[in-house]
């Protein structure tokens, strides 16, 4: 990651926008996950060994049509730190969908993300950046996460 502005997250990829993303559920917080940013979700996806890891109360939401088939979404609110501790946006009570299966990266679909960003992809250069409408870029980590 590079600092571009202190009002924006510019990260480099190869082949895909990867942002990094942690996310904590109580008292457990994953490590640092490189997590695939999803023009084309309507929100955000955990993989299932993610939310067992975390111990997520999960409640039934929908079964959805993806490019592996159908798959069974279940819902559920955490806490989602994007970036690194030095330069990070934190989202309290995020609602999430988690998917059944396993063979999944973690999808960062258009709400809230797109909802909250300018976004700007720059494929010559391997670059996205993340310029924050609504939200707080935190030069520390902050004291609640």
């Amino acid at each position: 990651m590079t600092h571009n502005k202190n009002s924006e997250l510019t990260y480099h990829f190869e082949q895909f926008p990867i942002v990094p993303v942690t996310f904590k559920y109580k008292n457990k917080k994953t490590p640092v996950i490189e997590s695939l940013l999803d023009s084309g979700g309507d929100f955000i996806v955990l993989p299932k060994p993610i939310a067992t890891f975390l111990q997520l109360d999960l409640k039934p939401a929908c079964d959805v049509d993806t490019a592996g088939g159908t798959t069974t979404l279940y819902q559920t609110k955490l806490d989602m730190l994007i970036g690194r501790h030095d330069n990070c946006i934190l989202y309290k009570d995020q609602e999430i969908h988690v998917s059944c299966r396993e063979d999944i990266p973690i999808l960062l679909g258009r709400n809230p993300i797109f909802d909250d960003h300018k976004i700007t992809f720059k494929k010559q250069e391997h670059q996205l950046t993340l310029s924050p409408i609504n939200q707080q870029i935190h030069k520390s980590l902050p004291v609640d996460f």
